[in-house]
């Protein structure tokens, strides 16, 4: 399956909207019964505005399932050199709809991040005391 997702974030790169900062970015994500969505970053003008590939395809799945989403796996692709983690932001959205999946980023060269966001995330804001 993860060759599956990895081609499909190279794909949806491709839709990137991505002017401001010439950085595209896919993401691949893996719900608890294997489905696979995707999603691209988006920048906008305002810069806040814009919203990275992982929320983006986070986002996606939750606007088309009809049960709440878990995340098992989250595959980031960069079109450059160096894989790229997800940012802060995405890693605590992804914290709302995740045990502990899998995030691995992938890029044009050979080198991989692979880690859990456990790993990569320690402490994320939560309402619940």
């Amino acid at each position: 399956m993860e060759s599956e997702m990895i081609r499909k974030a190279r794909e949806v790169a491709g839709h990137s909207h991505a002017p401001y900062s010439g950085f595209p970015v896919g993401c691949a994500i893996a719900d608890q019964d294997g489905k696979i969505y995707t999603g691209c970053n988006v920048e906008n003008a305002s810069f806040g505005l814009s919203v990275c590939a992982e929320r983006n395809a986070i986002f996606h799945a939750v606007s088309v399932m009809d049960k709440k989403l878990q995340i098992r796996t989250v595959i980031i692709y960069t079109p450059t050199p160096s894989p790229t983690p997800p940012c802060g932001a995405c890693r605590q959205v992804i914290s709302e709809f995740a045990e502990n999946p899998v995030i691995i980023s992938v890029c044009d060269g050979r080198d991989i991040i692979t880690g859990s966001l456990n790993d990569m995330f320690t402490h994320p804001f939560n309402l619940k005391p």
